[in-house]
């Protein structure tokens, strides 16, 4: 037995919390202070955790609906009832500021809530068979079923809410889960694992382990009783998973490059706001984040003046403040990639309204102009606290221009228009239209997911229990012999 000491955590893995010699440090990327380890979990790991999600299973399969809804139910309690205790958690070893992170245990908390409800609801339709000559005297129905094993591989930027996302409607719908969270926050992860433990669900059902990816996500992704895989990342670790796993379903979100777009007839004033918190929330580490600013060439003067005034009235330092707006990036070396593509756009003839400059892990929220289209700023996702403003003279430039990069996860749109607007829905190569908001709006129990480099299948969770079960037909003939 491993003398655990007091900052360090333990892994759970078939329904025993189990620690290991060798251990991965968790900083505050605010301060880098060291603020817990986690076990860093190996292959055998990894191979342990299936062995225990093929009997959870098993058990899984025989739970009611009632008794899957009660689970979900007393953790939605918990968290409520324990926010400020996991909002410290998801500030601390995330990038939220800590009013961000109260806002993301109460959506976890209503994530998990939907979960118990949509388990009542999803089942299977009935089916007219006679409706083909000869088969007058059939009748029958779809039945849903657990899809088996979900692989649930989850990000540092939400990482509490991200988290329930996947595990919740894989238990929701009957199936086991094995989890493994992002290497730099796994607190939450684990924190809420405890909370399922504590309402009752029976040891199997949840495996999660902790380590590095390279280490434990290739033995889960390649398994063949895994079923379904939901990873939330980068296009580049999603296009390797999707090639490793093989024949099994595949749900993966994979980032963005939003586009927000502003028509002459807007509210500009209105426009600049949603625009400045949807690029700046979470220090820009948001797969919705605003990053191009595409507004009409009669209104983008006071568009930029708006948004320069909104920008320069953020406070940023100290993510525990609650007056703060702004959190750091991640780690260091993600703060200096992304004022590396800052300084590569303006060596190219990009122009720094506002911004541009690096405090430890923080970046300054920026602003840009001018930035070349074939640049890596414009072209691929920065998340990280910087966007940029380009004007547009005509409908179709600005379709071109919000329809040119390779994601197309969601829009904004801000117009007076309801043609504009419908236009607009018509025309975006994206997975969600947000008219008069921000791209980066969201509900969780709203369809989730993108077009072309920003994933396949969709979440939100009445359809992440779509994607976590099988249809199976059913017909009876009742004719007489």
């Amino acid at each position: 037995m491993i003398e655990m000491k007091k900052h360090e955590q333990a892994m759970f893995i078939a329904g025993i919390w189990k620690q290991k010699e060798e251990m991965i440090n968790v900083y505050d990327p605010a301060t880098d202070e060291l603020i817990a380890t986690v076990p860093k979990g190996t292959k055998a790991d990894m191979e342990e955790a299936l062995r225990s999600a093929k009997k959870g299973l098993k058990i899984a399969s025989k739970m009611s609906t009632r008794q899957r809804m009660d689970i979900l139910l007393n953790v939605v309690e918990r968290i409520l009832n324990e926010r400020e205790e996991i909002a410290q958690i998801i500030s601390s070893e995330g990038v939220k500021t800590i009013s961000e992170a109260r806002r993301e245990a109460r959506r976890a908390a209503e994530t998990l809530r939907l979960c118990a409800e949509e388990a009542r609801r999803i089942g299977g339709t009935t089916l007219n068979f006679d409706q083909m000559e000869g088969s007058e005297h059939r009748h029958g129905y779809t039945v849903r079923f657990p899809i088996g094993i979900v692989g649930a591989i989850t990000p540092f930027n939400d990482p509490l809410n991200l988290v329930a996302h996947k595990i919740g409607p894989a238990i929701a719908s009957g199936n086991a889960v094995i989890l493994k969270p992002a290497t730099e926050t796994p607190l939450s992860a684990l924190w809420l694992t405890r909370k399922f433990i504590e309402a009752g669900l029976p040891k199997h059902i949840l495996n999660v382990v902790t380590g590095r990816g390279q280490d434990v996500i290739p033995p889960l992704v390649e398994h063949p009783e895994v079923r379904l895989i939901s990873f939330t990342g980068g296009l580049r670790t999603g296009e390797k998973l999707a090639k490793d796993a093989g024949l099994k379903k595949i749900s993966m979100e994979l980032g963005a490059n939003s586009p927000f777009l502003v028509f002459a007839d807007a509210d500009v004033k209105k426009a600049a706001k949603a625009a400045v918190s949807g690029a700046f929330a979470a220090g820009g580490q948001n797969c919705l984040s605003v990053q191009r600013m595409l507004v009409s060439e009669q209104v983008v003067e006071d568009f930029t003046k708006y948004c320069l005034e909104e920008t320069a009235a953020l406070q940023f330092g100290n993510k525990k403040n609650e007056q703060d707006d702004v959190g750091p990036l991640i780690n260091e070396r993600e703060a200096n990639r992304v004022i590396g593509w800052v300084d590569a756009a303006v060596d190219a003839g990009a122009t720094v309204l506002i911004g541009g400059k690096k405090y430890g892990n923080y970046v300054e929220p920026t602003i840009m102009q001018d930035v070349p289209r074939d640049s890596l700023l414009y072209q691929e996702e920065i998340f990280g606290p910087v966007a940029m403003i380009q004007s547009f003279t005509t409908y179709d430039e600005a379709m071109t221009l919000a329809n040119e990069v390779n994601y197309g996860l969601q829009a904004g749109v801000f117009t007076t228009s309801l043609q504009t607007a419908h236009n607009t829905i018509r025309d975006l190569h994206v997975g969600g239209v947000m008219i008069n908001d921000s791209s980066d709006f969201r509900i969780d129990a709203m369809p989730f997911g993108g077009t072309k480099g920003s994933g396949v299948g969709r979440e939100g969770v009445y359809d992440a229990m779509l994607e976590m079960t099988e249809q199976r037909v059913v017909c009876f003939n009742d004719q007489d012999q």
